[in-house]
């Protein structure tokens, strides 16, 4: 059996490997280079990187910025049987999916149908989810709009519980790992013509695209929803306040573990209160208080609470945001 594997982002590559341990590489779609930085120097995707390592110096890689007839036209003569896909950004119309005679499996780290769309990891601890998990679900056309995307039929999913600390980035290691055990199993027995499928049961949730700005913490929203978004949006887009003007980044934080107590009555949210010890630096909340424990001023190095306190004067009393 061959497979074209689609995929971009680092969640994707064990996927990859696990999939050229049972199945012949047609060819690997991802996307195209991207520019980053301030020299805008010019980044391939991580799959695109891990497909240089494959046994054999790896399969065709494509890259293409529409999956129109040019595209359509390249894959089809790498003459896959089928498609895997794990991140990889973009719709597939029927015309695509049509190249395929085993048709198309889509890997989906979540519980399907909770948390469709493109950021179901941070959605599901945006919400303080107590698990998620992992779909490999089959390959359906999405309508123009995008509608019935993710809603094709299940074929194996498995539960992760999450960690009351988990943070995006590491939900997404544990992800990629089970994701990758995952799709090699589904793959093997659709090449050997036992897979089975089913249809997803129960109310569909929707995950929406980040936006770089959605980090600004509000802080005078609960402590508990103020921790889950800085957990959340690790690595990206990250949360951030201002401190004095200047964007202040929260790397780390956590709800005070006595709900609704306070220091001092009456005061603003947003106030930094001074230091606790155990904690870190504590900032009153709507309903209590956060303990912001790793920090970044803007244009400075990452600093634990104590350093950072050592290096910025008079913090209790400023209000941030």
């Amino acid at each position: 059996m061959r497979v074209l594997f689609a995929g971009s982002p680092g969640i994707a590559v064990p996927s990859l490997q696990a999939i050229a341990g049972v199945a012949e590489l047609a060819g690997i779609l991802t996307n195209e280079a991207s520019r980053r930085g301030r020299g805008l120097s010019t980044s391939a995707t991580p799959v695109s990187l891990a497909a240089a390592s494959l046994p054999g110096g790896g399969p065709p890689v494509l890259a293409y910025e529409r999956l129109g007839a040019e595209a359509r036209e390249a894959v089809a003569a790498l003459a896959p049987d089928l498609l895997v896909s794990f991140a990889y950004g973009r719709i597939f119309g029927p015309k695509f999916l049509s190249i395929f005679p085993l048709g198309g499996i889509n890997v989906h780290p979540s519980l399907l149908p909770r948390w469709r769309g493109p950021t179901p990891i941070p959605a599901a601890i945006l919400h303080r989810d107590v698990e998620s998990g992992v779909s490999v679900q089959l390959l359906a056309p999405a309508g123009p709009d995008g509608a019935g995307i993710d809603g094709g039929d299940l074929l194996a999913v498995e539960r992760i519980a999450l960690d009351p600390r988990e943070t995006t980035a590491s939900l997404s290691g544990k992800a990629a790992l089970v994701g990758a055990g995952l799709v090699a199993s589904v793959a093997k027995s659709i090449a050997e013509g036992r897979a089975v499928s089913r249809p997803q049961e129960g109310e569909a949730t929707y995950s929406t695209l980040l936006r770089k700005d959605d980090g600004l913490i509000d802080w005078s929203r609960p402590v508990k929803v103020i921790d889950a978004l800085v957990r959340a949006y690790d690595p990206w887009p990250g949360a951030y306040t201002l401190l004095r003007g200047q964007r202040l980044a929260v790397l780390e934080a956590v709800a005070h573990p006595e709900p609704g107590r306070k220091f001092e009555a009456g005061v603003a949210p947003g106030t930094i209160l001074g230091l606790d010890k155990s904690l870190g630096l504590m900032v009153q909340g709507f309903d209590g208080l956060v303990a912001l424990r790793s920090l970044q001023l803007q244009q400075k190095k990452a600093l634990g609470w104590r350093d950072f306190a050592n290096g910025v004067r008079d913090l209790a009393g400023t209000r941030l945001g």
